[in-house]
């Protein structure tokens, strides 16, 4: 178990890979390193679960860390939430493992998510519609909504562009216009106790964002996936002061690493008694833990 009163700060958008280069018969090999190339990460095959946590151990960051579930809607075969929670468990004191299920599989998938958190201490659930292919208020992905509202646990959504498939032909078939946040609107309405994360500065729809957050009282916002030194003024306008309490530190590991993510916090124009509120006491309070 982390003990959260000695880490530092929370990251809380961090994604989970295989322990080898094995996709080469899938094409998500090329996917990553175009990834790596858009984002220009140091490194020629993304860390494994093991190589995260000794990365975060010694940075004294707890990290929410989650594979992603696309197999349907890309080909890609998944990294299996069961392995996950295994790797995740062997470094309970630094990782906080989410899972990912396709809402395409319904009850299948309801199924997985109940056991998941009963049986294999996974914390909450990572969604990016834009690689699954589906609006987040689609009702047949409801069964699993149900699911994971019943447990407690947060549902992280994907919002706005994304660097998968940039620069690809045709994006390699990434569609943008599903991780429009407007349509968590819908879930914070039909599901108004599951804490709802919306991931990412979403441009371009930055406004929407902060308009479902600052309505919704289970809506919330992590910061990942952008140097803060490019944020929106709005979005910081917003992080200093009505959603102060809503803003989560997140870094998009392994493509951004935490330290150069903290570097540019540092620099930007975010108020003294907010910094501690957006790198860990928010996140603490939305997982329900304690120092």
């Amino acid at each position: 178990m982390v003990d959260f009163s000695k880490v530092r700060a929370i990251d809380f958008h961090t994604h989970a890979e295989e322990a080898c280069g094995c996709h080469d018969d899938d094409g998500y090999d090329e996917l990553q390193a175009t990834m790596a190339e858009y984002f220009g990460a140091p490194w020629s095959h993304p860390p494994t679960i093991d190589q995260t946590a000794a990365h975060y151990r010694d940075m004294n960051i707890a990290a929410v860390i989650f594979p992603v579930d696309a197999e349907r809607e890309t080909g890609y075969r998944r990294y299996d939430n069961y392995e996950v929670a295994d790797a995740a468990a062997k470094h309970s004191d630094i990782l906080i493992p989410f899972a990912s299920i396709d809402p395409a599989k319904g009850r299948l998938g309801a199924r997985e998510a109940r056991d998941l958190v009963e049986h294999h201490g996974i914390r909450g659930f990572k969604f990016h519609p834009t690689m699954q292919g589906f609006y987040p208020n689609d009702r047949a992905a409801y069964p699993l909504y149900e699911a994971i509202a019943e447990s407690g646990r947060p549902a992280l959504f994907h919002t706005g562009q994304t660097g998968v498939g940039s620069g690809m032909r045709g994006g390699n078939g990434m569609r943008l216009k599903y991780s429009n946040p407007m349509y968590t609107d819908d879930l914070a309405v039909d599901f108004p106790d599951m804490p709802i994360i919306l991931a990412h500065p979403s441009f371009p729809w930055q406004e929407e964002a902060l308009s479902v957050a600052n309505h919704k009282p289970n809506v919330y916002i992590d910061l990942s996936g952008w140097s803060p030194k490019y944020f929106p003024p709005i979005l910081v306008r917003y992080a200093n002061s009505l959603l102060k309490d809503k803003m989560l530190f997140g870094s998009d590991w392994p493509m951004i690493a935490p330290e150069k993510w903290l570097a540019a916090f540092d620099r930007a124009e975010f108020k003294d008694e907010v910094r501690p509120l957006i790198l860990k006491e928010n996140a603490m309070r939305l997982l329900g833990v304690s120092a």
